[in-house]
């Protein structure tokens, strides 16, 4: 006798032309086919989402809909009223993608984002969540209504963060130095007033404070601005982390660089226009990180920098003399050395000032120049063109010039043509990255100058570094042990003195930190006839500052613990920046 077979779950409906949420809907039976193709249409031609017009129409409550979409799709479903809106991740996600996507970041877990989404089948948001944020993304099911609630309310707030961080700047515009045709591909993309604004207000108030570069620097949860001051580095803003792809596009529209290059470093330029008669030029570089674009706005502005002479750079008397007595003299070359940044180009344009006269033509070669001088013809380094440092040098050859200023020796080409012209008739200046200047010769030979050219051209070698100064309003004395002053380089000769030691308090002037501008230290060796004797035998470095010492060279160091006597600087500060 056969047995009735056991009756089955009767099987879902098919819903043809459905997907998601609308067909699990239909197959269950809360909503017919007619109505669901009805309102997914209405979704389509971007009234609103799916669930949005289902509960707008009445035929779900939004906590009805929440519950479905979790019982169905197994995702976990969380009140957002319970929920304290200060402890979302929304700097995890842009807030136009949120708008745009309809979800809501509710924190992030090492590598995973837990996202609040009504549709958790909307597969599209979370893939465009999970591209822009380089997170895996966890669905959290809620109630629409609720979730549109609070999505405004982050709107709402990265708005007036970033209004606030931005200010009220009036129109200031950046001036663009190339035809309309050369308009990087995306610009458009990138014109967000909030954005360009903040910009604005970064580099201006850099500019006020003086700043010689400015950082724009992505963490993983953090993005900050830093300004160098006085060669300190300061936090000056946060805005929110979403905001770095757009102040990177920003920056990069306006310096004429490729947008859609993010994998390799480029350097640009661009120019902002403070008044009619005053531009700023800024040097833009930009280095892929592990969290986005870093980029470095070196600020080349001509009026901040004043030219006082010689003598306002903190050379000492014997120093500055025999800086002149190199100078002047009608051929040879002069060598500055020292880090980024310790005031190099100064030291310089210093030395051209007192050579600039009506009888003189001088010509310099930089990248880029960043001081204007009146009577010398300055060219800026253009590699692309293929003018390099030693296609520059060439062509100065042919121009009959009586100086020559070479912005840097970079390679072995430029060295020997500056050399070749330091021995025919030509004063050269030009500067080097060496830590002193004994080992600037030893790294001349080292890139292959011969020690007889070496011996036969370079008049004297200037190593120096920038320390701070200390502010005259409010710098104290300082309580600093003998045997502290000893360790540091001082003799018991020089304690004997009766001088005493300062060190920085903080007041109004100065910002509180006690430093208000910069004091040059500097390390000056003339080539005397012993030395080149050295040179040509093939002597070390060693063996340079031992014969520069015994003829009465001051080292790093020791200036600066001058310095420190004179009551212009703090100890800590030289020996900070003189680390022997």
């Amino acid at each position: 006798m056969a047995t009735a077979a056991k009756a089955g779950p009767k099987p879902l409906p098919p819903a043809t032309g459905l997907a998601g949420l609308a067909r699990a809907l239909v197959q269950h039976g809360h909503l017919d086919e007619v109505e669901a193709q009805a309102l997914l249409q209405a979704t389509r031609s971007g009234e609103a989402d799916f669930v949005a017009q289902l509960t707008h129409a009445g035929r779900l409550r939004p906590l009805e809909v929440a519950e479905f979409a979790s019982r169905t799709f197994g995702y976990p479903l969380l009140d957002l009223d319970a929920y304290d809106p200060a402890q979302l991740a929304c700097s995890a996600v842009d807030p136009k993608l949120m708008q745009a996507r309809h979800v809501l970041p509710l924190y992030v877990r090492g590598k995973r984002l837990a996202l609040a989404i009504s549709d958790p089948t909307r597969t599209d948001a979370l893939d465009d969540v999970k591209f822009h944020t380089g997170l895996m993304v966890d669905p959290v099911v809620v109630e629409d209504d609720k979730l549109q609630r609070l999505i405004d309310l982050a709107l709402s707030s990265a708005e007036q963060s970033l209004d606030a961080l931005a200010g009220d700047e009036p129109g200031l515009e950046f001036v663009q130095d190339r035809e309309p045709a050369d308009e990087a591909p995306g610009a458009a993309m990138v014109g967000d007033a909030p954005v360009v604004r903040f910009i604005q207000r970064v580099l201006v108030d850099a500019i006020m404070l003086g700043a010689s570069d400015i950082h724009f620097e992505p963490y993983e949860k953090k993005y900050r601005v830093r300004v160098r001051v006085d060669g300190e580095l300061r936090e000056v803003a946060s805005p929110p982390p979403f905001l770095k792809d757009k102040i990177a596009a920003r920056i990069k529209v306006i310096s004429r660089l490729n947008i859609s290059e993010k994998r390799a470093p480029q350097d640009g330029r661009m120019k902002l226009a403070l008044t009619p008669t005053r531009a700023i030029d800024f040097r833009v570089s930009t280095l892929p990180t592990l969290f986005g674009e870093k980029l470095c706005l070196r600020i080349l502005d001509p009026s901040a920098v004043s030219l006082g002479g010689i003598d306002a750079l903190g050379y000492e008397q014997e120093q500055k003399a025999a800086l002149l007595e190199a100078i002047r003299r009608p051929y040879g070359m002069v060598l500055v050395t020292g880090p980024t940044g310790s005031g190099k180009t100064v030291s310089l344009y210093s030395c051209l000032e007192v050579l600039n006269q009506p009888g003189v033509n001088i010509s310099t070669v930089e990248d880029p120049a960043e001081l204007n001088l009146f009577g010398v013809n300055q060219v800026n380094v253009n590699e692309k063109a293929g003018l390099t440092f030693a296609a520059a040098l060439r062509s100065f050859l042919r121009q009959d010039p009586d100086v020559i200023m070479v912005g840097e020796i970079r390679d072995l080409e430029t060295a020997e043509i500056a050399i070749k012209a330091a021995q025919t008739g030509h004063l050269v200046l030009s500067t080097l990255h060496t830590n002193d200047a004994p080992s600037t010769l030893t790294r001349l030979m080292n890139m292959g100058i011969a020690p007889f050219n070496i011996a036969s051209s370079v008049n004297l070698i200037t190593a120096q570094r920038l320390a701070r100064r200390l502010c005259s309003s409010c710098k104290r004395p300082a309580d600093i042990p003998a045997e502290v002053l000893l360790e540091a380089g001082y003799t018991e000769d020089e304690l004997e003195e009766g001088w005493v030691p300062y060190a920085p308090a903080g007041c109004e002037q100065c910002k509180g930190n006690g430093y208000r501008g910069r004091v040059g230290i500097y390390q000056v060796m003339p080539i005397s006839e012993e030395i080149r004797r050295i040179i040509m035998k093939g002597g070390d470095e060693l063996d340079i500052a031992q014969q520069a010492r015994a003829e009465g060279m001051r080292d790093l160091r020791h200036s600066g613990l001058l310095k420190v006597k004179q009551g212009v600087t703090s100890l800590e500060e030289v020996m900070a920046c003189t680390n022997e």
